[in-house]
């Protein structure tokens, strides 16, 4: 832990301190051990939420768009095209990026790989893809074989089938379906900020709720996909709550974190705003506490990087 690091643990451990003691009790963190692992997985989650917001900030080499390229970066390639004004296909390739993840062995080649038709020539781009679905799965179900690369930690029970309900043929035939309802991505994100009279927080929600509709992306998919397209700058969107009621990991963390077990149900219901009040008192999004509790619940004495 660098000097930075050490003084924002310090101010955390004691905002921690100062909670506990005046708004609400922690009981999940009633040793140093383990309110220290806590601390260094709050810091390790506001430093990846911050990696993507510098990066927003950056020039980005119009070849990170180029799935011809080893460079290949979604996510960058998504700012370079948002610079170039086009939105559809910025946030297009976001969405390829969280359905198939970044793998730590391979990175993100299974996303090079779909985007770049294995080098048969073209991209599976936005304009592409929703103007045929069909074909795209057509495709999928024709070298879903030859894809090469694993889904990230995320989406490691998804499937390459391009015919299946449950497949990602499934999946992107369903998404493009949500896009289009509302006339495009930008129409989409216009819409829910309108009815959310501008509020960051009720579009978020809006856009989540929405996005059911999409196949195969569940609470941390949805979160994953929204949150991201408002780290790039390419929504102004930001959640009020880290959507406990469906969430494994980061509601375990919240009741070990404020019950003092991880399986107390009757807690649930509060768990949303408990946390939010936690995060405003630290001064953390809920980006950072939802990161932070689904990855301290698993080891919560010791601090263990997790890194998808």
């Amino acid at each position: 832990m660098n000097k930075a690091d050490a003084v924002a643990a310090q101010a955390l451990e004691d905002a921690l301190v100062r909670y506990s003691q005046g708004i609400r009790a922690l009981p999940g963190i009633d040793s140093p051990a383990k309110c220290k692992a806590f601390v260094a997985q709050l810091i390790e989650s506001r430093r990846r939420v911050e990696y993507v917001r510098r990066i927003a900030t950056r020039d980005v080499s119009a070849t990170r768009g180029d799935p011809s390229i080893a460079s290949f970066d979604p996510l960058k390639a998504a700012l370079h095209f948002k610079r170039k004004g086009d939105i559809e296909e910025a946030m297009w390739l976001v969405f390829l990026a969280t359905h198939f993840g970044k793998s730590r062995q391979f990175g993100w080649d299974r996303v090079r790989a779909v985007y770049g038709l294995l080098g048969q020539g073209g991209t599976w781009n936005w304009s592409r893809t929703s103007a045929d679905p069909v074909a795209f799965r057509e495709w999928m179900h024709t070298n879903r074989k030859s894809i090469p690369g694993r889904f990230g930690n995320h989406r490691k029970y998804e499937s390459l089938d391009g015919k299946s309900t449950t497949g990602t043929g499934q999946v992107i035939e369903t998404y493009v379906g949500w896009v289009l309802k509302a006339g495009g991505h930008t129409n989409l994100v216009k819409n829910a900020f309108s009815h959310a009279q501008g509020d960051p927080g009720p579009a978020f929600d809006l856009l989540f709720k929405s996005m059911s509709s999409v196949a195969r992306f569940g609470r941390t998919a949805k979160f994953d996909y929204l949150t991201m397209i408002a780290k790039l700058g390419l929504a102004n969107i930001e959640p009020s709550k880290p959507y406990m009621a469906s969430a494994t990991g980061p509601r375990r963390g919240a009741n070990l974190l404020f019950r003092g077990q991880s399986t107390d149900t009757e807690a649930v219901k509060h768990l949303d705003s408990w946390t939010y009040e936690l995060g405003k008192s630290l001064k953390l999004g809920m980006q950072e506490m939802e990161d932070a509790l689904c990855n301290w619940q698993k080891s919560p004495a010791v601090f263990k990087p997790f890194r998808g």
